[in-house]
């Protein structure tokens, strides 16, 4: 029933930072209504809340309160210049997987160019030169062959590169196997059997120096035990190590820790504090830096894609709610069969219906919801995809030659634009094609 999506709206606002401030109003981030922003800044738009960002990388920052540690966000969830900047401003690192990355991130905050990580198993020499110039703090090495490209660059550069092996611990994680990261069937990471033979190895290279020891066992994980799991084994590695004479400074824990992107409720803080201690018995003789690489827990709710309907279709026994938004603006529908719980901005009177909430583009996969119980939706209405903070926009493409959403940040009951909406002159400025006939 309607009155029952509403109430658990209400119930959601420790985990979202969007509601309906009072009956009859439209839905709001913060202080600001979507529904002003629409007619400000039009449709599809990306909507933040940068008060919530914030709270969420508090919480891990004061549930390691204690010990050595830094929060490196992971920049490919929201690449967004002015989030980099929030979360710089608020005391985190980075963890970046491409060069185009780390150029963001000297672009939002260069004074942060010291807590970045990179990460990734497809390093290019231009990269890694790119990040020796820079200063970041460590490379996590993903194999043996890109420890020795490390160590050719850095002597051309005449600097010394800091490095941790990423190690596959072949910790399973219950999650999509597209953004399962920790077995040895993947790609990523070196075999944490090999790690120990591979450290020694380099040991006396004066352009290399073993700084750390990296893990990543995926992605969307509800669960601390795996993270535990992955930690113990991680830990037993770092003692062998210690005993050998190679004294490591520090251990990146990696990301992953997941949300509810359902209706139910969300204790953030919880969970916060269960994956932090979690890790710290793991790690209870570690007495060097820890540190994490949380993405889609610090944006992910934070945001939504807010979209207007611009027919709503009978097709047989099927009623489709068409919407302006589409799979090129937020594919995780379409690429993992995703959930977002779908609301409307102003509310209608009226008994859910059964509906497939679908974009414009020329795909049958171009879907938000199939077989979705939504509230009353009308041609002109407005509705929130929620939990879209995370891989909504940084994964949105041009396909269709359609131009990409606008972002606003909201702060307090202040609202700025952030990114502009793409252009149709944008899309073709980079093309030669008709210059070279």
């Amino acid at each position: 029933m309607l009155w029952k999506l509403i109430l658990t709206l209400s119930n959601l606002s420790s985990s979202r930072p969007f509601h309906y401030p009072q009956a009859g109003a439209p839905l709001s981030c913060g202080k600001v209504s979507l529904e002003s922003l629409a007619r400000r800044f039009g449709t599809p738009l990306y909507v933040y809340s940068a008060d919530q960002i914030v709270e969420r990388l508090g919480l891990f920052q004061q549930a390691l309160k204690g010990r050595d540690h830094l929060v490196c966000y992971a920049v490919k969830a929201n690449s967004a210049l002015a989030i980099l900047k929030l979360l710089a401003a608020h005391g985190a690192g980075f963890d970046i997987v491409s060069g185009g990355e780390l150029e963001r991130v000297l672009a939002a905050a260069p004074e942060a160019v010291g807590r970045v990580v990179f990460s990734g198993v497809g390093k290019t020499a231009a990269e890694i030169d790119l990040a020796l110039k820079a200063g970041i703090l460590e490379f996590n090495v993903e194999s043996e062959a890109e420890l020795a490209l490390l160590a050719a660059r850095a002597k051309k550069l005449k600097t010394k590169a800091r490095f941790a092996l990423r190690v596959n611990p072949d910790v399973f994680a219950d999650t999509h196997p597209y953004i399962s990261t920790g077995l040895r069937e993947h790609k990523f990471g070196i075999d944490i059997r090999q790690a120990l033979r591979i450290y020694k190895s380099v040991v006396g290279n004066r352009w290399l120096e073993a700084h750390g020891v990296s893990v990543h066992i995926g992605s969307q994980i509800r669960s601390a035990a795996p993270f535990g799991a992955a930690m113990v084994r991680v830990s037993r590695l770092v003692g062998e190590l210690r005993g050998g004479g190679i004294v490591l400074k520090s251990i990146d824990a990696g990301g992953g820790l997941g949300i509810d992107y359902h209706g139910g409720a969300f204790d953030a803080a919880a969970k916060v504090q269960e994956y932090a201690a979690a890790i710290g018995e793991a790690l209870a003789g570690f007495e060097g830096r820890l540190m994490l690489e949380p993405g889609r827990f610090l944006v992910a709710q934070a945001g939504a894609l807010v979209a207007r309907a611009l027919q709503v279709k009978r097709n047989g026994k099927k009623t489709f709610v068409i919407t302006d938004a589409a799979m090129n603006d937020l594919i995780r529908p379409a690429l993992y069969q995703a959930h977002h719980e779908i609301v409307p901005v102003r509310r209608r009177a009226g008994r859910p219906r059964t509906v497939d909430v679908v974009g414009p583009v020329c795909e049958t996969g171009d879907f938000f919801a199939r077989d979705r119980k939504l509230a009353p939706v009308e041609p002109g209405d407005l509705v929130a995809l929620l939990d879209a903070g995370a891989y909504g926009m940084a994964q949105s493409s041009n396909y269709n030659t359609r131009p990409r959403a606008a972002e606003v940040l909201v702060e307090g009951g202040k609202a700025r634009l952030i990114r502009r909406r793409e252009t149709v002159a944008d899309l073709l400025a980079p093309e030669l094609g008709l210059a070279s006939m």
